[in-house]
């Protein structure tokens, strides 16, 4: 195969894509390990879900031109809300228990929301019409682009400055990292911990919805889609660290990149390239590229 410059900057940018959908995803998946010490294998089930909802909602608005728009604020509030409920009435009866508990409650969730896809929308693909404003292309350094790769890296910038900006900057910020460090203490403080974890998962799945509908008009919505994204999420969280956010954002972009160049090596085997850089980084650096020793 012959690999020019432009072939180069055309995976650049495919990889670049990736891997901000793998930040949103991870970065809530992180976010809740760091906080709420909860392995959460149905984080994969509020992107599915959510991928639906933007259908749903895009063919409800079918006859205007802001369909994709309205789904993009509306579907991650509905499917924030559903991770409420979700934490309020499941997630915080174990979490004082061991991890294996944990895993199995997320997981059978996991069939629970993939059931309940299958009875509201059916077994048929999807398909999510593009947003007309994003539909174009545009050329960029010798390769031409859609836009809408752009409106992806955008959002997953705007999305992990904002965090930043959080996180560092506001009085949630600080008490979220406190409570990460110490949620004893942040109780013992006069803080509701409880009321903490619920509006972190919230947050969490928030990303995933967000995540769900941004992704939606580029693939076809199918069942299982949930499990694919959670597999890489989880080599993401692996790679940047457990519970650390700008791991998470690192990870996503590596990963991102191995994946899209590993095409260009062993097309069919690209994924193995992520196993194998997962599985060097448990070796050499068990808490991850930006996690902390002990964790």
């Amino acid at each position: 195969m012959n690999i020019d410059a432009s072939m180069l900057v055309a995976q650049f940018i495919s990889g670049l894509c990736r891997g901000m959908i793998l930040f949103l995803m991870a970065s809530g998946l992180t976010l809740v390990f760091g906080v709420m010490r909860v392995i959460n294998f149905a984080h994969g089930s509020f992107y599915m879900l959510s991928a639906y909802m933007a259908y749903s909602v895009t063919q409800f608005f079918m006859t205007g031109a802001y369909g994709f728009w309205i789904a993009l604020i509306v579907v991650p509030i509905a499917v924030s809300a559903v991770g409420g409920i979700v934490e309020l009435f499941l997630l915080r009866r174990i979490y004082d228990k061991e991890h294996l508990l944990q895993i199995l409650l997320t997981y059978a969730l996991v069939f629970i929301f993939n059931d309940s896809v299958k009875l509201v929308w059916g077994t048929d693909l999807r398909i999510v019409k593009m947003p007309s404003q994003l539909s174009g292309s545009v050329s960029f350094l010798g390769q031409v682009f859609p836009i809408y790769y752009f409106f992806i890296i955008g959002t997953g910038l705007v999305v992990a400055l904002s965090m930043w900006l959080i996180l560092k900057s506001t009085k949630v910020g600080k008490l979220l990292r406190a409570a990460a460090e110490q949620g004893d203490m942040v109780g013992l403080l006069g803080y509701n911990v409880s009321a903490m974890f619920t509006v972190v998962f919230m947050v969490a799945t928030a990303l995933a919805g967000l995540a769900g509908v941004v992704i939606s008009p580029t693939i076809r919505l199918a069942l299982g889609m949930d499990i694919l994204i959670i597999i890489e999420c989880f080599l993401v969280v692996i790679i940047g660290g457990l519970g650390n956010v700008w791991g998470a954002l690192l990870a996503a972009l590596i990963t991102g990149q191995t994946y899209a160049f590993g095409i260009l090596i062993l097309e069919k085997y690209a994924m193995a390239f992520l196993f194998a850089l997962a599985a060097l980084i448990i070796i050499f650096r068990p808490s991850g590229l930006l996690g902390k020793s002990g964790q």
